[in-house]
């Protein structure tokens, strides 16, 4: 036998070893029929919200579409390693292959069918994550500002349906469709941080925002000054908070309990001591808390932006 051909014959055994792994390794990532809670969270703290989950399995199949591919390209590499190293009794330059036309579509096609899957799947998430209730169970306003925030309860405290009669002025400066999902007589109660300050509970920095276990919330982001972003860690979700332009979202806490929140954006020196609570307790404690508000003076709202013109206030007329 030529020294070539014992060369082929001795690398057969390597080559049968090397598929049967890759595909070892094929059905042990697709046949399992795991489930979003069966993998690991891979860096995402436990959802407290009932639309987390969604976040979660959309990172986690992100990931996975990432390892699938990784191990492809690693295979491929090894496989030119292990089964095309030259010979050391090969001395010739191997065949050049040129314009390889089967080859080249799948490079192109096949990064098409991953980019077009990855944006179905995020435009699917984010068009559910996006979608408000005409009437959620409770609205609040969330107004960042150097270097704090501040929240302002949309709610009718005082149970008179009556009054205020017109929109507060700390307020205009939210569109008209924002303020429909907002109670009849909201005069609302409000809270106010400073960087200085910290939970009495666990000691953290930032104000704590209140909210009810199992009612939905509708979060309006407001900004007095710079952009911020609005981001409670374990709702897995966050919004920019930006100046003359009010941003919203809804989420359904499922789980009680104290978490952190932050700025997620770049808003200036003091960025980083943009901290907050977010405390999630019985929808009786909430109310409790509401009342305990207004019993300190705490009625009303604070000032929740920059003032505009009413055709620039409504100028997004697109409802969710």
């Amino acid at each position: 036998m030529s020294p070539n051909g014992s060369d082929r014959s001795s690398r057969r055994p390597v080559r049968r070893k090397l598929l049967q792994a890759l595909s070892a390794g094929l059905v042990l990532a697709t046949a399992t029929g795991c489930t979003s809670k069966d993998f690991p969270r891979l860096g995402l703290p436990t959802p407290a919200t009932e639309e987390a989950p969604r976040i979660l399995s959309l990172w986690q199949g992100s990931w996975a579409a990432a390892l699938a591919v990784g191990v492809l390209v690693w295979g491929l590499i090894l496989w030119s390693v292990v089964l095309h190293r030259r010979a050391r009794t090969r001395i010739e330059v191997p065949v050049q292959v040129r314009y390889n036309m089967p080859l080249e579509a799948l490079f192109t096609v096949v990064p098409i069918i991953i980019v077009s899957v990855l944006f179905y799947f995020t435009a699917r998430d984010e068009n559910a994550l996006l979608k408000t209730s005409k009437k959620p169970d409770h609205v609040v306003n969330v107004v960042g500002y150097q270097w704090s925030w501040g929240f302002n309860y949309m709610e009718n405290v005082d149970g008179n349906a009556a009054s205020p009669k017109a929109t507060p002025k700390e307020v205009s400066s939210i569109p008209d469709k924002m303020l429909d999902t907002v109670p009849k007589g909201a005069e609302g109660v409000y809270e106010t941080g400073t960087p200085g300050e910290r939970n009495p509970q666990n000691g953290n920095p930032g104000p704590t925002l209140w909210l009810p276990k199992g009612e939905s919330v509708e979060f309006i982001l407001t900004s007095r000054d710079v952009i911020h972003s609005f981001w409670v860690v374990p709702f897995l979700m966050k919004m920019d908070v930006i100046p003359g332009h009010a941003n919203r979202f809804e989420v359904t806490p499922n789980r009680e309990g104290t978490f952190k929140g932050k700025c997620a954006e770049l808003c200036g020196v003091d960025h980083s001591r943009m901290l907050f609570n977010v405390k999630v307790v019985s929808p009786e404690r909430y109310q409790q808390h509401l009342k305990d508000l207004a019993k300190k003076g705490q009625t009303g709202y604070i000032p929740a932006g920059i003032a505009q013109t009413d055709p620039a206030k409504n100028a997004e007329t697109k409802t969710q």
